[in-house]
Parts: C-alpha cells; sequence; structure tokens
C-alpha cells in the first residue's frame, strides 16, 4: 500500500479508536475512582459512565454524542517522505471518519453560520506540528468534547503571586464550572512565556497518560495536590457531589518574562478522548495508545 495511503487509514483508525475506547489509563483511573468512591450516588453515576465505556468499546458506537473538535499533534521526522501533503491527508481522513465511524458533524463556519458536515474548514480540523529528528511520523489525535472546551481559562496573573496564584486559578476554573464540563475531569495546567504558549501547553498536558507524573519532581507534587485539592470541592462525578470531581491534573511549564506569568487551564471531560501512533517511512504502523 502507498505510504500516502497507509497515513489516512492510519489516521481514521485512530479517531475510531479516540471516540469509541477510553486509553487504559484512564479506564484505570475511572475503575480506581468507583472502588474508593464514598458517596453512593456519585459511586452510581461513575459505574454508570464505566459502562458506558464498555459498550462502547464492545459495539464500536461512540462514547459520547458529541465526538468533538478534531485536534491532531504531529511530530514529523524530518527525514520522513511525505511533508507538505500531510496536512490535507489528515484533513481526508478527517472527513471519512465522519462519514465511516461516524462523527458528528462538528466544524461550523463562523461567518456563516454553517455547518460544513464533515468536520474540516478553515483551520478545521486543528493541527499542531513538532518536526524532530528522524524518519518516522507520529500522530496524536484529541477529539475534544465542546462542553469541556466552554471551561477552558487563561489567566495573567501578577508574578508575585507565584504558585499560590496556579493554585487559585485552577481551584477557581472548577469551582466555578461544577458540572458543566462533565466531571471527574482531567485538568491541564500550561505556564509559560506567553498566553497563547500557556494555552498550547495545557492542552498538551491532557494527552500524557494519568499515571505518568511530570519529571520534574517539584511540578509532579504540585500535580498531586492539585488533585487532592480539586477533590476536595465536593463537585463529584457530573457535578452531583463525591470525593471524585478530578481524575488527575497535568501540568507543563516553561520559561516566562519577568513582568508577566501567563496560566493556561485546560479543562477534560471524564470521556479524555486520545489516541497516536507511529509510522515508519516503509509503511508500518504501530498503535502506542491502545492494544489492538
Amino acid at each position: 500500500m502507498p505510504l500516502e495511503e497507509v497515513i489516512e487509514k492510519t489516521a481514521v483508525e485512530l479517531l475510531r479508536l479516540a471516540v469509541t475506547e477510553l486509553p487504559p489509563d484512564v479506564m484505570r483511573a475511572l475503575e480506581e475512582a468507583a472502588r474508593r468512591e464514598t458517596n453512593p450516588l456519585a459511586k452510581a453515576t461513575l459505574e454508570t459512565l464505566i459502562r458506558n465505556a464498555k459498550l462502547a468499546k464492545e459495539h464500536r458506537v461512540p462514547i459520547c454524542q458529541d465526538t468533538g473538535t478534531i485536534i491532531w499533534y504531529v511530530r514529523l521526522g524530518e527525514n520522513f517522505p511525505i511533508r507538505a501533503k500531510l496536512a490535507e491527508i489528515l484533513r481526508r481522513a478527517t472527513a471519512r471518519a465522519t462519514r465511516e465511524v461516524p462523527l458528528r458533524p462538528n466544524a461550523v463556519d463562523v461567518v456563516s453560520e454553517k455547518n460544513t458536515g464533515d468536520n474540516t474548514g478553515r483551520f478545521a480540523p486543528a493541527i499542531f506540528w513538532d518536526v524532530v529528528p528522524g524518519d518516522e511520523l507520529e500522530l496524536t489525535v484529541m477529539p475534544k468534547g465542546g462542553g469541556s472546551e466552554n471551561w477552558c481559562r487563561l489567566y495573567l496573573i501578577k508574578p508575585v503571586e507565584g504558585i499560590k496564584g496556579v493554585i487559585r486559578c485552577v481551584l477557581r476554573t472548577v469551582a466555578e464550572a461544577m458540572g458543566q464540563p462533565c466531571p471527574p475531569v482531567i485538568v491541564g495546567v500550561g505556564l509559560a512565556s506567553t498566553s497563547d504558549v500557556a494555552m498550547k501547553l495545557a492542552k498538551l498536558a491532557l494527552l500524557r497518560p494519568l499515571d505518568a507524573p511530570h519529571p520534574i519532581p517539584e511540578v509532579a507534587e504540585l500535580e498531586r495536590k492539585l488533585t487532592e485539592l480539586i477533590n476536595r470541592l465536593g463537585v463529584g462525578p457530573m457535578g452531583l457531589g463525591g470525593d471524585t470531581t478530578c481524575l488527575g491534573v497535568k501540568i507543563e511549564v516553561g520559561c516566562r518574562h519577568p513582568a508577566s506569568y501567563p496560566v493556561g487551564v485546560a479543562i477534560q471531560c471524564w470521556a479524555a478522548r486520545r489516541a497516536s501512533a507511529r509510522i515508519t517511512s516503509r509503511g508500518e504502523v504501530e498503535i502506542t495508545s491502545h492494544r489492538v
């Protein structure tokens, strides 16, 4: 099979996997939360979410009717044979998956207010690029639901506030959101140089598995502390109360300007959908996010 067809076929399969099967780390986190939940209603809600996810996997149907805005993250080896055509291949794969999986059409033109019908359009799907050494292509797709996206927030705090200010921003976001982003949520936090970089890092943080703490010990400790503090809020699954408001917090950090302290907060719903694959220049494919 020509390499271009391999890429398109793999991208379609990643979208199918992402919307129908939770990553193993997310499923484990939900099951552990259900085991330790002390609130009967919250426990029953978590068990319902788990059953929903299992049925979606079994019948190969979307976990949620909102199959999200499609976001592609591309790590492109500088010697990979196909480069300039990749964006068009991913757009074709997105349109094809919309028909075949199927996905809900979620791309609405902001001028005409018309739905494009296939999840493609101007800057849709969103594609973020990272050129790396080597001759392989790594693809990750994150279908981002509208309910959780509506509660992503950007804060520009005073540098003197430091980490205390970061904690305040994260807790404020989750407390104000209550049940609207479909908790238990996963929270991505980006701390970096400018507002756009902070938000990009917050989204990237959501791609890190829940059982993978940050390699910098101080950041990993802040992830643990924020998860604990969020769960003390008592919002609970679907906002109905309980011990489990958050499955985990993931943070990515960079340098900042001395006078600026951007804090990006990206909220992900309980259906934390993502799927990844690696494609060699010879057309060999390895799904790295799921057991297939």
